[in-house]
């Protein structure tokens, strides 16, 4: 498949690409503001990645964390151009070790080989914009995203992604995830630069109702438990039937593992400062 669209949002660029176009979490958008690149979008779509890296001079290519979908051209873009990727320090381990892929996300992404990243600098920019690395991990133990303070704008990796998570990957977690979306909450911006959902105006009330309805979800299925409900009732009254997704990825990527994660929510920990 090839290059799904173009983005242009002011003076920000982006191409959305994938081998398979079954909604936002099977599509990715790389990102340029300047000569900035955030996030590499999966090697699978390399000779549509390629052009848009190399239609303009690049100085700096930055990464939110390990994940295929984010990372798995940074090899190849550093090859090609000879900018090295930054990242945060997490990410740079992982991708020095290499790191298990499982087979429904390599049949999406493909693969990742190992990279060489190097750390970010103390003083971020983005374009000419001065920037800040937020550390959020929840849906991966390494990611951060991208503050712009003065566009009050937010490149969320995959903090946002929809209002309603329907999925959860194993290695994921929601009491995490909260936190993070907690912090970022207590900062200033309105637009979201979502790698899948895309430009999301309003990305500030759009980032507090996914918080709400994971604290609501995770409050209904501690109830739930503590009635004595089975945990495959609990994911069918709160989600529905598992998706195929769930079942061909062995529950890797599943609304049973969502389910699990809500019960292990501290809602007294994940609470929001009042007026945030």
């Amino acid at each position: 498949m090839s290059v799904l669209s173009h983005y242009r949002h002011h003076d920000l660029e982006g191409i959305r690409v994938g081998r398979f176009n079954l909604g936002v979490n099977t599509t990715f958008i790389v990102y340029r503001l300047g000569d900035t690149v955030i996030d590499t979008g999966p090697s699978n779509q390399w000779r549509y990645v390629k052009p848009f890296i190399e239609v303009t001079p690049l100085q700096q290519l930055l990464l939110t964390h390990h994940h295929e979908d984010h990372s798995g051209n940074a090899g190849a873009i550093y090859q090609a151009t000879g900018i090295q990727p930054q990242a945060p320090a997490l990410t740079i381990e992982i991708l020095k070790r290499g790191f298990r892929i499982p087979p429904i996300q390599r049949l999406f992404w493909g693969a990742a080989g190992r990279a060489e990243a190097k750390p970010l600098p103390e003083q971020l920019t983005i374009g000419t914009d001065k920037a800040e690395a937020l550390f959020t991990p929840g849906h991966a133990k390494d990611m951060c995203c991208y503050l712009l303070p003065e566009r009050g704008w937010l490149f969320s990796a995959d903090l946002y992604i929809a209002n309603y998570l329907k999925l959860l990957r194993s290695d994921e977690d929601v009491g995490t995830l909260m936190e993070s979306i907690r912090s970022v909450l207590a900062r200033d911006f309105d637009t979201i630069l979502c790698p899948h959902r895309g430009v999301v105006e309003n990305g500030k009330s759009r980032l507090r109702e996914k918080y709400d309805y994971l604290r609501n979800l995770a409050t209904e299925a501690q109830e739930l438990q503590q009635q004595g409900i089975s945990l495959d009732e609990m994911t069918r009254r709160l989600l529905g039937k598992e998706s195929l997704v769930g079942v061909l990825s062995r529950y890797n990527f599943s609304k049973r593992n969502l389910i699990i994660s809500c019960l292990d929510v501290n809602l007294d920990a994940v609470a929001l400062p009042p007026g945030t």
